[in-house]
């Protein structure tokens, strides 16, 4: 959570002159933050201290020790005073500079007896007084100062003898992380700074031209003036551009308490360099279709910028963690997911993965074209580790891959991508061979080149308006049960009318697949145990439990677990046991028509619990809910829409005529006293 205070209502502010000389060379900042929640503007900046040579190696022996300045600590002189505070900076990631120093005469010569060192957010922005105007254009930055109070004074008490006489260590902001300053200095000792630095430069201008984000602020502040509980949040540099930036909508926020417990970190357009460096947060609605639940810019592709995103995103969606979060490869990002998503399960998306082969395997695809469907087939088509492992090793005997380094460190990670080792994981995939498109589809159809910002940010408003436009009609018609029932069973009946067309279609596969499959009880007790063979054929045998008391089933290929439907060899269990209903925990509310009927928090929560039920941020997200419940109801049709706008109005004027009457009664209390 970011904290600080808005001085203007675009990106303005310049850097104060420091009040001694010392300020450009004493300071190396770093990354900031421009939040903007339903609260209002909320910027925060936290920077690095600049580490040179040795002191990269102090900074870790402080940390090591876990030591902090105290009062009284000496020191041999005020350069050896700054390089610990220096160091204890790096160590929790905030910036310092010199912001006061007092000299004395002393027999003639001029002798500095005080230095203070503070944060780099000490202080407020004093605006600088106009001057006469000119054609030359000036980049407008944020100030980062918000009155910080961190900050440590050494006097004077010897030759060789400086004393910490004033000490405060309390931040009023969120700093850096220690990584993230790490990361900076290290790459300034290698090297490499400076060329990231171009590379971003470049980035940027591609991106925003010669406006810098003026435009990109400009919309978010659009967009939150039309609803104050959109979020947005603006990270910055060392020199206040812009790295990343994460917006969400009301609606989307609205979308997370519903389907939120699978989540898809969709980077497929910021790794196109024809298009701009743009991420979706994205998942699947009770239909199966994509729902976004936030968007992403980033420029400065690091491991602490993925940590900042998705602790800003998650920071939107009130600390509610996923059960599955689901990313493209790289270590940057794998390293920022296992920070911030600690107990979500992290897999990396298999589509790509299979599309990467592609590239990899040109010349064997050229000689064997039917390579790549095979081990599509092998990927997606084996329920069981036992059988992909047989399968997979079959294909590189068959093709003589065995010694391919791409498919070795594909296999060796398996367990991060093949579904049958994750089939204990909740992924909200109804069907194993049909791709959820998240909005890779909506890059191909809209962009063969890259475009403006402001164009491209239109045109995907457009497609999430058109996403929530096709959930609504979905929504009404999957309560008219027009699905054909390939049975007799009440068990298909019942399916559909609980769930949505797409969630049935997939039940619907699964119970006809039942048919052709044979179930033999092994074992009674408590849980009863099955197998269960299709055919008679024993490397398709399934071993099922069934517990006739709780009503709870229990498959090894863990089908539920994975999708939240019942499998075929379940099925196949029921069938034989004579169960003609569903039993309601094997029911499961995403997948069903009714699986907006209330709010629906899922996931964990990770938040620190400091907002109360009763609070104003809580009332404020549960009208905002119902709010958004009744305009979707309200865009079928103009009946709906004149029923809606009537109603709000009438609420509208009876809340407005309340808290006239509070206030009423209130002065009539006062004076009265």
């Amino acid at each position: 959570m970011e904290y600080s205070s808005s001085e203007d209502e675009g990106l303005v502010g310049d850097f104060i002159d420091a009040e001694d000389n010392t300020f450009t060379k004493n300071i190396d900042q770093g990354t900031g933050v421009m939040a903007s929640q339903i609260h209002g503007d909320d910027p925060s900046v936290g920077s690095m201290p600049p580490v040179i040579g040795n002191e990269l190696l102090m900074a870790a022996d402080v940390l090591a020790k876990n030591d902090e300045p105290r009062m009284g600590m000496e020191f041999d002189s005020d350069a050896a005073a700054r390089a610990f505070y220096n160091a204890y900076a790096l160590c929790f990631g905030f910036g310092i500079r010199v912001a006061r120093s007092r000299s004395e005469r002393r027999k003639g010569v001029e002798v500095l007896v005080m230095k203070r060192f503070v944060c780099l957010k000490e202080g407020h922005h004093r605006k600088k007084k106009p001057v006469e105007p000119s054609n030359k254009k000036k980049r407008k930055r944020l100030s980062i100062r918000d009155g910080c109070p961190a900050m440590m004074e050494v006097v004077r008490r010897g030759p060789d003898r400086w004393v910490i006489t004033k000490l405060v260590l309390e931040h009023t902001h969120v700093i850096v992380s220690a990584d993230r300053a790490r990361e900076v200095q290290l790459h300034r000792l290698s090297g490499k700074f400076q060329e990231h630095e171009n590379q971003l430069q470049e980035v940027r201008r591609n991106v925003f031209g010669d406006t810098n984000a003026q435009g990109l602020f400009n919309y978010f502040k659009k967009m939150q003036s039309d609803n104050s509980s959109f979020f947005f949040s603006i990270q910055v540099d060392s020199k206040n551009y812009v790295s990343n930036a994460v917006w969400v909508d009301a609606r989307a926020r609205m979308a997370y308490t519903y389907f939120g417990d699978a989540v898809y970190f969709d980077t497929t357009c910021s790794q196109n360099e024809n298009m701009l460096p743009f991420a979706a947060f994205t998942g699947v609605n009770h239909h199966g279709d994509t729902v976004v639940f936030g968007c992403a810019l980033i420029l400065d592709r690091t491991e602490s910028s993925y940590g900042w995103i998705f602790e800003t995103w998650l920071t939107a969606m009130d600390s509610r963690l996923p059960f599955s979060l689901t990313t493209d490869e790289g270590k940057g990002i794998a390293a920022a997911v296992a920070k911030v998503f600690p107990q979500c399960f992290h897999r990396l998306c298999r589509w790509r993965i299979l599309s990467r082969c592609k590239k990899r395997l040109t010349d064997a695809r050229t000689r064997f074209p039917g390579l790549h469907e095979e081990l599509k087939r092998c990927v997606n088509g084996c329920d069981t580790a036992v059988i992909f492992d047989m399968l997979w090793g079959s294909i590189l005997d068959k093709y003589g891959l065995r010694d391919d380094n791409w498919l070795q460190s594909l296999y060796e990670i398996r367990h991060k991508w093949v579904p049958a080792y994750l089939t204990s994981f909740f992924f909200a995939e109804l069907s194993l061979t049909h791709r959820v498109e998240t909005v890779s589809k909506f890059y191909r159809n809209n962009f063969s080149s890259r475009v403006s910002l402001n164009t491209f940010i239109s045109r995907f408003d457009q497609y999430i308006d058109g996403l929530y436009a096709s959930e609504a009609q979905k929504d009404i018609t999957s309560f008219s049960p027009e699905q054909f029932l390939k049975t007799d069973m009440v068990l298909e009946k019942q399916a559909r009318s609980i769930y949505t067309r797409a969630a049935f279609e997939t039940f619907q596969l699964e119970l006809v697949e039942a048919m052709q499959h044979y179930a033999v009880k092994v074992q009674d007790g408590s849980y009863m145990k099955y197998y269960v063979e299709r055919n008679g054929d024993p490397p398709t045998r399934h071993t099922v439990f069934y517990n006739v008391a709780e009503k709870k089933a229990w498959c090894e290929c863990c089908r539920f677990a994975f999708s939240a439907i019942l499998c075929r060899h379940v099925l196949s269990v029921f069938l034989l046991a004579g169960v003609i209903m569903l039993p309601e925990p094997c029911i499961t509310k995403r997948w069903t028509k009714k699986a907006k009927s209330g709010p629906e928090l899922i996931g964990l929560n990770v938040g620190n619990g400091s907002s109360s039920p009763d609070s104003v941020a809580s009332r404020y997200n549960d009208l905002v809910r119902d709010a958004i419940k009744c305009a979707e109801k309200g865009t079928v049709s103009a009946g709906a829409f004149r029923v809606a706008k009537e109603v709000l109005r009438k609420a509208f004027m009876d809340i407005r005529g309340h808290g006239e009457k509070l206030c009423k009664d209130a002065l009539r209390s006062a004076s009265s006293r």
